[in-house]
């Protein structure tokens, strides 16, 4: 669930302070290297970045990332090329272009480092976990790994497979991408260095033998629209009591309602009706842990008017009844 979700990256977190970005990386030759930079973040906000170098050129990062909204800039070479795993919580990128790419657990997304040393990071979650894989064109082609060569891999065409004219793309989650990344985020660190080593060589010949255009991809949008939709955000959860139709929405901001739909999913990772159904039983998770009022009153105030139809739905979401949740947080 969520809550265990932002604990465990908070935990991961433990040694980072509000405000922070901090880095640490793990040369070839086994030198670790941690340094905090001078980012300017706000205070809720936090980043971790655990770095690997594989091989000349290719180099591998965990992602930790925790808060709400905050620029980020980050130096590479202008040849280089990020592949983005997202293991769980939920991300967008607000690239210098203009253009918003968002993503969730399991989707993988391509982008030009051009494009995003100097972004925008919206957490809409609140939380970020991921890989990250670095590919700098430039060196590859004057020297890439033996397996790449072996396999005729031009990295340089692969690139603009998945990016053409240096535009951001995604691909969503699936039964491939998964069993690629399934038992990368938790090895023993003696295994961490040759496993990625495998993992990085298996994920290049996955994405060389992709046919990208026989493939669903993931939108993305111009910062604008992004930025009307956290407005329809913000109004959907101020008052939980009332409950708002995509047509009424969809006047008042004046987004047609298959605009508002498509966008509001790409950000937030479900259609509205599932994410506010969601967002009201979670809402009412926190109260019945930290407040004594009745369940009723709970009830209420996330928008149920029937007690009856609260409780099924809290069980559909949290599979237990909120009776009985209640009474697990009781001293």
């Amino acid at each position: 669930m969520k809550k265990e979700c932002i604990q465990e990256i908070s935990d991961r977190l433990i040694d980072v302070p509000p405000g922070t970005c901090r880095m640490v990386k793990h040369s070839a030759g086994g030198i670790s290297v941690s340094e905090d930079f001078e980012q300017k973040l706000p205070s809720d906000a936090r980043i971790k970045i655990i770095s690997y170098g594989l091989y000349p050129g290719i180099e591998i990062s965990y992602n930790y990332f925790q808060g709400n909204r905050f620029a980020f800039h980050h130096c590479h070479r202008s040849s280089a090329l990020a592949v983005d795993h997202c293991c769980r919580g939920r991300i967008g990128w607000e690239m210098g272009d203009g253009l918003s790419l968002y993503f969730g657990s399991g989707d993988l997304s391509f982008h030009m480092n051009t494009g995003c040393s100097d972004s925008v990071i919206t957490l809409p979650l609140g939380y970020y976990e991921g890989l990250s894989l670095s590919l700098d064109l430039d060196i590859l082609e004057q020297d890439s790994p033996e397996l790449i060569r072996d396999a005729g891999i031009d990295i340089r065409k692969l690139c603009r497979k998945f990016c053409k004219e240096g535009n951001v793309a995604a691909l969503p989650a699936s039964s491939h991408i998964g069993h690629i990344f399934s038992e990368v985020y938790d090895l023993p660190e003696k295994m961490i260095l040759p496993y990625l080593k495998l993992k990085c060589q298996e994920l290049l010949l996955f994405l060389y033998m992709t046919d990208p255009s026989g493939t669903n991809h993931l939108n993305s949008y111009y910062s604008g629209q992004i930025e009307l939709i956290h407005r329809i955000h913000k109004e959907l959860t101020e008052d939980l009591t009332h409950r708002y139709t995509i047509e009424e929405l969809s006047r008042r901001y004046l987004i047609n309602t298959s605009a508002l739909k498509a966008i509001f999913k790409s950000v937030y990772g479900l259609p509205v009706a599932s994410y506010m159904k969601r967002y009201r039983i979670l809402r009412a998770a926190e109260l019945l842990r930290n407040e004594s009022c009745s369940i009723s009153e709970i009830a209420r105030s996330v928008g149920y008017e029937s007690q009856s139809k609260f409780s099924k739905t809290f069980k559909d979401v949290m599979n237990i009844l909120p009776t009985d949740y209640r009474r697990q947080f009781l001293p």
